[in-house]
Order: structure tokens, then C-alpha cells, then sequence
């Protein structure tokens, strides 16, 4: 079964479920430009307890995990869940959107697109990367800064305000600034004036 089996499956229950969701973490970031290799998929959903009990019936249990119990309570504390694909081994991280301004706005700007030959819903390129330098902050990862550097020399058309205004926001100017460097941005920028005219915000401003 490839990764677009493993999305078409697990797309269909949300929808079914009438689940609003938003493909997020290293398959969005690959979907923008850093690739990397892995069997996990995250979503960021936005769903009612009903809603959650229709998923369940959406996914057979002898097909995946899934704990209702568990995953009402991920519910409740704006947390996540993991649902398996027993026939695939495919782990499928379901993210409860959190109530701050930053997730609430992040979700409503995510776009339809199509990965794997399946038409999904994914975060902004300039959310994936705000998102990957909130993880950074959290875990101390070099990882995540290279992810956002690969996706800004591969994905030139940012909102230079849009990220500007949450780098300040969330405290993110020294992730940024770290991600930047890793991205040699001053020399792409030199090297592609016509392509790629836009300055990206510094950690400083």
C-alpha cells in the first residue's frame, strides 16, 4: 500500500465523519520542498466528541487502532492521538486545533491541494514553517530549522508580512534567524534578484 492509499483511506473517514482537517508536519514541509522519509502523517483536525465517534466508526478496528476513550480525552486537552494502520503500520498523528489567534488563523488559511494523487487539505507554506520553528523552540531541534530551510530555498512565493507578524508573536526570531543562515537566503537572494524578489523578514525587525 503506498503513502497516497494510506491518505486516500484515512481522507475519506474525515470526510465522511465531517471532520475538517489540515495535513501538517514532514509531509507538508515535503509537499513545500524538504523531503524526508518517514510513515508518519500528521493532521490538525477541528471536531466535535460526535464527530470523533464517526471517525471511529469510519475506521474499523480490524483494520486500525483507534481508542475513542483515548482520543475524547485528546480532545479535551487540545492534545493528539495516534491512529495505526495495523495492515500498513502507518501512524496517523490526529492534532487537535488549539483556541490561540496563531492556530485558529493558521487553519483557516490552509489550501486544497493534491499529494500523492489525492486532493487534501495542507497548511501554507508559511505556516509549515512557523509551525516547524515553534518545534524547534520546544524540542531544541536542529532537524526542524533544516526542514525550514529546505522549504525556503525551494518555495519562494512567502507572505513576508504574514510570517513577520507571527515570528514576533510567538518569539521566534532566534529560530528564524538560525533557519535563515542554514538556508544561505542572503547569497539565493543575490544570485535569483529577478526570481525571487522578496526580502524575508529579519529576526531583528
Amino acid at each position: 500500500m503506498t503513502a497516497g492509499d494510506v491518505f486516500r483511506r484515512v481522507t475519506t473517514a474525515l470526510d465522511r465523519a465531517n471532520i475538517a482537517y489540515m495535513l501538517s508536519g514532514s509531509f507538508a514541509s515535503a509537499y513545500y520542498g524538504a523531503a524526508r522519509a518517514t510513515q508518519d502523517i500528521d493532521f490538525v483536525i477541528e471536531a466535535t466528541p460526535a464527530k470523533l465517534e464517526a471517525l471511529r466508526q469510519e475506521l474499523p478496528q480490524s483494520e486500525y487502532y483507534v481508542d475513542l476513550i483515548a482520543l475524547l480525552e485528546a480532545h479535551r486537552q487540545q492534545s493528539l492521538f495516534n491512529v495505526i494502520d495495523l495492515t500498513t503500520g502507518w501512524k496517523i498523528d490526529l492534532i487537535f486545533r488549539k483556541a490561540r489567534p496563531f492556530s485558529v488563523e493558521e487553519f483557516n488559511r490552509r489550501r486544497p491541494v493534491e499529494l500523492h494523487g489525492v486532493r487534501l487539505s495542507i497548511a501554507t507554506a508559511e505556516d509549515v514553517i512557523l509551525s516547524k520553528l515553534e518545534w524547534s523552540k520546544l524540542s531544541q531541534s536542529q532537524r526542524q530549522l533544516e526542514d525550514v530551510a529546505a522549504v525556503l530555498r525551494s518555495w519562494r512565493d512567502l507572505d513576508r508580512e504574514y510570517l513577520k507578524k507571527w515570528i514576533q508573536a510567538l518569539q521566534l526570531a532566534a529560530e528564524w534567524k538560525s533557519a535563515v543562515e542554514k538556508a544561505d537566503l542572503p547569497r539565493i537572494n543575490r544570485g535569483h534578484a529577478t526570481a525571487c524578489p522578496l526580502v524575508l523578514p529579519t529576526a531583528d525587525k
